[in-house]
């Protein structure tokens, strides 16, 4: 047999990363430069929003104080200083910039007062709330990653919906994943396999209540989370400040029936966020 060159090895495995990496990337419809636009223009808006706030008692602050209305203008160009370096710094963290001071603190800016006001923004110039939430967690998700965390296998938790479970099984997994029969016509058997194969644990939540107790009761430090935009971006906002990875579900059938998962997307992250990948301790 010829002998297999261990350096072409590596790189044809880099390579099928890195088609791993755009191919999540193209699953999100929306794209970055929807995200910097909202967050350029909610940031803006905030700020006039604040020169507003100093304008309005400006006269009538002189009664209590000569020094009331610069005193209350300091505050405002401090306020104005923040907002305005969140929004700069998270635009150069999506552009690639990773060495961004208090870049931890960007997710949750993002995810706490940036998102709110980008949706009312947005629905107000007539972007669909699903775009918008679709470039949140294209966002949300290259923040984490910029974060460049490792986690051993019982730190991780795939979280996965309930819908895609073949809709005419009678098994109930809600509760007890394990009871799953792996006959195939699901990919609750393809993910049974990659929880085995890299000893994470693996959930199925009915909802956001049900997710919640289920983050609760296993208490991981990284969420691998699979969902549609709307149960992503709520799931996201819901569990900081414990990071969530997020990878779009397919609907062949539409919303909430007989859904897939790309099972190669997920061992992607788990490739990128284990401390020593299963595939790295195969080549020790």
């Amino acid at each position: 047999m010829p002998e297999v060159d261990p350096r072409a090895q590596t790189e044809e495995r880099a390579d099928d990363f890195r088609a791993l990496e755009e191919e999540i990337e193209s699953s999100f419809v929306a794209r970055k430069r929807l995200f910097i636009g909202l967050i350029t223009g909610t940031s803006i808006l905030l700020c006039l929003l604040l020169v507003l706030f100093w304008l309005i008692p400006f006269v009538g602050l002189r009664t209590i104080h000569p020094l009331a209305p610069w005193i209350l203008g300091l505050f405002v160009v401090v306020s104005i200083g923040l907002v305005a370096w969140a929004a700069l710094a998270l635009v150069l963290n999506i552009l690639g910039f990773r060495k961004i001071f208090m870049s931890r603190r960007l997710r949750g800016l993002t995810i706490k007062i940036f998102l709110p006001m980008m949706t009312i923004f947005g629905r107000a110039l007539g972007i669909p709330k699903q775009k918008i939430q679709a470039s949140f967690i294209k966002v949300n998700n290259e923040l984490v990653l910029a974060e460049n965390r490792r986690y051993r296998p019982e730190e991780i938790l795939m979280l996965m919906p309930h819908c895609l479970q073949n809709s005419r099984c009678t098994v109930r997994l809600t509760y007890e994943i394990q009871n799953c029969k792996r006959c195939g016509l699901c990919p609750i058997a393809g993910l049974l396999d990659l929880s085995d194969r890299y000893g994470v644990r693996l959930a199925v939540a009915t909802g956001g209540t049900i997710a919640r107790r289920i983050v609760v009761q296993n208490r991981p430090r990284l969420i691998l989370a699979v969902a549609c935009e709307r149960d992503l971006s709520s799931g996201i906002q819901d569990t900081y400040p414990l990071p969530v990875f997020g990878i779009l579900n397919r609907r062949p059938k539409g919303p909430c029936l007989d859904t897939l998962v790309p099972i190669e997307h997920l061992e992607w992250a788990l490739e990128r966020f284990l401390v020593v990948s299963r595939s790295a301790r195969s080549e020790i």
